[in-house]
C-alpha cells in the first residue's frame, strides 16, 4: 500500500487490532486482511465516492470492503470496539464525565432514498422503538428544511469524543432524543463493577429546555447545564411567585459546551458522512461510530 494511502498509523493500529473480532462468529473462517479493508471503509467515508469505485490496487475488492461493513453494522462490531476504546481510556481516568448533547443534520442523496428494504434491529437501531410510536423511522430519512435529511446525534465528553451515536430522521426534535442517546452511554469497566452511565453534567443548547428533561436528569443524578428559552423565561415572569424561581446556569461551564460543534465539524470531513448516500440506516450509523473510534484512537 503506498504512503498515501496509509489512514492508520501503526500506533492507532496497535491499539485497534485487539479489539476486533478475528472470525466470522464462532465456527467461520478467519478475517484476513483487516488493516486493508477497515482502511477502505475509510478511503470511501472520507471522500464519498462510491463503493465501486474504491482503488482496488492499494485496498482491495470493493466487494470484500463492502460486506465487511455491512457485517460490522449488522452484528454492532463497531459498537464493540467503541466500548473498549472507552473503558480503556476510562480505566486510567482520563473521561471528563462534563458530558455535551446536540445533534447534526446531513442531507441526504437521491441514490440512499430509493429502498423499501426492511430495517434490521441492532444495537441502539433496536432501542429505537422507543420513538416508533411517535415517528416513522424509514431507514432514518426524514423531511426536514433541507430537503430529505438524516439527523446525527452525539454524545461527547469534555475533549469532544463521541460516548454515543444515534441516527435518526431529521426531523425528529433533539430533546426527544435525549432518552434514547443517554442510554447509549456505557462505558465498561476493565476489572469489576458495573459499567459507568451516568453523567456528572449534561450541557445543551435551548432545544433541550423543558421541565421534563430537567427533572429526568434530576431524578438520575445529572446536573442540569441548559439554558432556558425566552419563552419559558416570559411564562415564568407571568405567573409571577407561582411561575417558580429562575432557572440557574452555569455559564463558565457552559462555555464549554462547544466541544459538541467541534466534534461535527471533525464528522463533517467525512464526505460520506455529509451528505448520506448509504441506503440502510445501520449501515449509515455504523460509519458514523467508526469516525467516532478513529476520535478516541487519535486522542
Amino acid at each position: 500500500m503506498s504512503g498515501r494511502m496509509r489512514l492508520l498509523t501503526d500506533e492507532q493500529w496497535a491499539r485497534l487490532a485487539p479489539c476486533l473480532p478475528r472470525k466470522a462468529g464462532k465456527t467461520g473462517r478467519p478475517f484476513a486482511d483487516h488493516r486493508r479493508i477497515i482502511e477502505g471503509i475509510i478511503y470511501r467515508y472520507r471522500t464519498g465516492i462510491p463503493w465501486r469505485d474504491l482503488p482496488r490496487e492499494e485496498l482491495g475488492p470493493w466487494q470484500t470492503v463492502w460486506k465487511r461493513h455491512r457485517r460490522w453494522a449488522a452484528d454492532g462490531t463497531w459498537d464493540t470496539v467503541l466500548a473498549q476504546l472507552t473503558a480503556q481510556t476510562d480505566s486510567i481516568d482520563r473521561i471528563d464525565w462534563t458530558v455535551s448533547v446536540d445533534s447534526a443534520i446531513n442531507r441526504a442523496h437521491q441514490h440512499a432514498t430509493n429502498t423499501t428494504r426492511p430495517e434490521i434491529d441492532t444495537g441502539a437501531a433496536a432501542r429505537a422503538k422507543l420513538l416508533r410510536p411517535r415517528v416513522s423511522q424509514r431507514h432514518a430519512i426524514g423531511r426536514s428544511r433541507g430537503g430529505l435529511t438524516t439527523k446525527i446525534h452525539h454524545a461527547v465528553d469534555d475533549d469532544g469524543r463521541p460516548l454515543a451515536v444515534v441516527v435518526t430522521p431529521g426531523q425528529v426534535h433533539d430533546a426527544q432524543v435525549r432518552p434514547l442517546l443517554l442510554g447509549d452511554v456505557r462505558v465498561p469497566r476493565l476489572g469489576r463493577g458495573r459499567p459507568r452511565t451516568t453523567p456528572d453534567a449534561l450541557l445543551a443548547d435551548k432545544a433541550y429546555s423543558s421541565k421534563q428533561v430537567r427533572a429526568d436528569l434530576a431524578a438520575r443524578g445529572i446536573r442540569t447545564v441548559i439554558a432556558e428559552r425566552t419563552d419559558q423565561q416570559a411564562n415564568r415572569k407571568r405567573k409571577g411567585s407561582g411561575g417558580g424561581r429562575p432557572r440557574t446556569l452555569d455559564t463558565e461551564t457552559y462555555k464549554r459546551r462547544n466541544v459538541v460543534e467541534r466534534s461535527f465539524s471533525l464528522l463533517k470531513q467525512w464526505r460520506g458522512l455529509a451528505t448520506r448516500y448509504d441506503k440502510l440506516a445501520i449501515v449509515y450509523r455504523s460509519a458514523a461510530v467508526l469516525a467516532a473510534v478513529i476520535a478516541w484512537l487519535r486522542s
